[in-house]
């Protein structure tokens, strides 16, 4: 295949607005899949992704197209549009040379549809406009040609109508690709640069890794390097991304495929690096992606103590095919030994879980999620702390600073005022509103990371009837009030249960966390007390009363010391019990402080 006959492109969008539907028309209409094998969204192959009808990774199928006579191969990146996947994202477009930027006709432009935007823009894609769901009633096609040719400058023109669900203005935008996305560059005799934009385990063939040959050839046998890990071997399998793998001899600059060499262990594969050649190595290596910075962090523990080593595997063979997860081991009192993990936000802590659970059999616990802080200590040190219990002593703490976002909300004017206030009540300031249209209105924010982790996203979506659409990027730090609010059982700290909080809020959030507590925490032969604590300052009490036998029942009249006697008896068998008794506290309690606003 000629490198002018190539086409790398990718679909970016805001969620649901119709990548995965397009991706199906565009393999049907290039006859990349049979009739029989075809069905709905048929690059999400996960079963979590079918489910809930999101894309949660990315994915290349290569397909045929023949226009006046020229046969070309199209290699299609499908990627997500929720921003907890963002990361998925910037790898694909860095394997592309083209984008298609759909937008739905009924919504128009939305919060992520220009944060992918730029990150496009910034890799210099040719962007082809699409303006997707033209079939639907409430379809607005004028006023969104308006703010797409407000948002990247092209000609009205030159925008494609088209609809992915009835396949319309499909063969427009397969001519289009051909026409206005340009041939990969690179020099296919020059020393063999490739990189490595996305990897998966497969338990019968190793690690599979995916990725884009930049210069160079490779020839399936080849002696290999991977640059970052210094790592030689033998390329047993190389081959195109079709619907399923299809083996090839050679691949030259401008490919995507994938190589498959016998590698066991996840350490040895980085997304980012470079495959390069032992005997002719390239002088540099590509530049890889931007480390990624996770922004909520949580324990997770196996619920079986001796899980932990598995566990522990489970997560590395994960992290292969989710490069923005990141752990440490940790331990705690209350649950034993297990990770602290780094995640992009609260969608993306739950599809781990799922994951970890559905792919690898592990049963865990997590953790309250919380974000990562900077406290300054009065000698001087500046910690990174990531869990509450990592905190020194109040007395050595000069200030913390938690980190904050600039975020960016696109909604119906009609609920604004509905929308700012939920916003000053997580503690953000209104920098500014622009009327995109009369009744479109931007608002930028900026507002403290920790008040948007636990239900922000669920609560803007309930108060806009699901319209206002929402993208944040962390902007630094700054000082805060923060205390740590303790949960004690009977006077025992539950490290899993503490959380570090705004000192207005912590009251609040207390009394809350008790009040649940005492509705999940079984009754036991003794009293339980709850309690929340600010350090030696208990801010908020519940008591889960004793399951009692009723001692006296069996003393019908007689003497009143009779009855005294036995309530002793019992009060001191309640006493010594406490003592030795321990509270179980179950999984659900550990998922409360999530749950609380609901």
């Amino acid at each position: 295949m000629s490198q002018h006959a190539l086409r790398n492109f990718c679909i970016i969008a805001h969620i649901d607005h119709g990548k995965s539907t397009l991706a199906d028309r565009l393999l049907e209409a290039t006859h990349a899949v049979d009739a029989r094998d075809f069905q709905d969204q048929l690059l999400d192959d996960m079963d979590l992704e079918r489910e809930r009808g999101i894309t949660i990774k990315s994915h290349a199928v290569q397909m045929d197209y023949e226009e006046d006579g020229v046969k070309y191969t199209l290699n299609l990146i499908d990627t997500p549009g929720h921003v907890d996947f963002s990361y998925e994202v910037s790898r694909s477009i860095a394997a592309c040379e083209g984008a298609l930027l759909v937008v739905d006709a009924t919504q128009g432009v939305q919060a992520q549809t220009i944060s992918n935007l730029y990150k496009a823009i910034e890799y210099n894609l040719e962007i082809i406009p699409v303006l997707n769901k033209m079939d639907m009633p409430a379809a607005q096609p004028d006023i969104v040609k308006d703010q797409i040719v407000d948002l990247i400058g092209c000609r009205r023109e030159e925008i494609i109508e088209a609809s992915a669900r009835t396949g319309s203005g499909v063969d427009e935008i397969l001519h289009a690709i051909v026409t206005r996305i340009p041939a990969p560059g690179g020099d296919p005799e020059a020393p063999l640069q490739a990189l490595i934009f996305d990897s998966v385990f497969n338990p019968f063939r190793g690690i599979i890794a995916y990725f884009k040959v930049m210069n160079g050839t490779m020839a399936s046998g080849d002696y290999v390097k991977f640059v970052n890990t210094g790592k030689e071997y033998h390329a047993d399998e190389i081959g195109a991304l079709r619907l399923r793998m299809s083996p090839r001899q050679t691949l030259c600059a401008g490919d995507v495929g994938y190589i498959i060499s016998g590698i066991k262990t996840a350490r040895e594969v980085k997304v980012g690096d470079t495959i390069t050649h032992v005997e002719r190595p390239c002088s540099t290596a590509i530049a890889g992606f931007e480390e990624v910075k996770p922004m909520v962090f949580a324990g997770v523990y196996p619920v079986e103590a001796d899980e932990y080593e598995e566990l522990r595997a489970s997560i590395e063979k994960l992290q292969l095919n989710d490069a923005s997860l990141t752990f440490v081991p940790e331990s705690s009192a209350a649950l034993g030994f297990g990770f602290r993990c780094g995640f992009l936000g609260l969608l993306h802590m739950e599809i781990v879980q799922e994951r970890l659970d559905r792919e690898f059999n592990m049963d865990v616990i997590s953790t309250v999620p919380n974000v990562s802080y900077k406290v300054y200590t009065t000698k001087g040190e500046v910690l990174d702390v990531h869990n509450p219990s990592g905190l020194p002593p109040v007395g050595n703490i000069d200030h913390i600073d938690e980190p904050c976002i600039k975020a960016q909300v696109i909604t119906q004017s009609e609920f604004l005022g509905a929308i700012v206030k939920l916003c000053l009540d997580k503690r953000g300031t209104l920098k500014n509103q622009v009327f995109l249209t009369t009744d479109r209105v931007e608002l930028n924010f900026e507002m403290p990371l920790a008040e948007i982790v636990f239900d922000f996203y669920d609560r803007l979506k309930s108060i806009s009837k699901g319209y206002a659409s929402f993208d944040y990027y962390q902007s630094g730090y700054q000082r805060a009030d923060l205390v740590k609010l303790d949960i004690l059982l009977n006077g025992e700290n539950v490290d899993a249960l503490s959380t570090l909080i705004h000192r207005d809020h912590a009251y609040d959030l207390g009394r809350r966390m008790c009040e649940k507590l005492k509705e999940l925490i079984p009754r036991q032969q003794f009293d339980v007390a709850i309690q929340a604590a600010i350090g030696a300052k208990i801010i908020a009490r519940e008591t889960v009363k004793a399951v009692r036998k009723d001692v006296t029942a069996k003393c019908y009249g007689g003497d009143i010391t009779r009855k005294r006697k036995l309530l002793e008896k019992q009060k001191k068998g309640k006493k010594r019990m406490r003592q030795v008794g321990n509270v179980e506290v179950p999984q659900s309690a550990f998922l409360v402080v999530l749950r609380l606003n609901e």
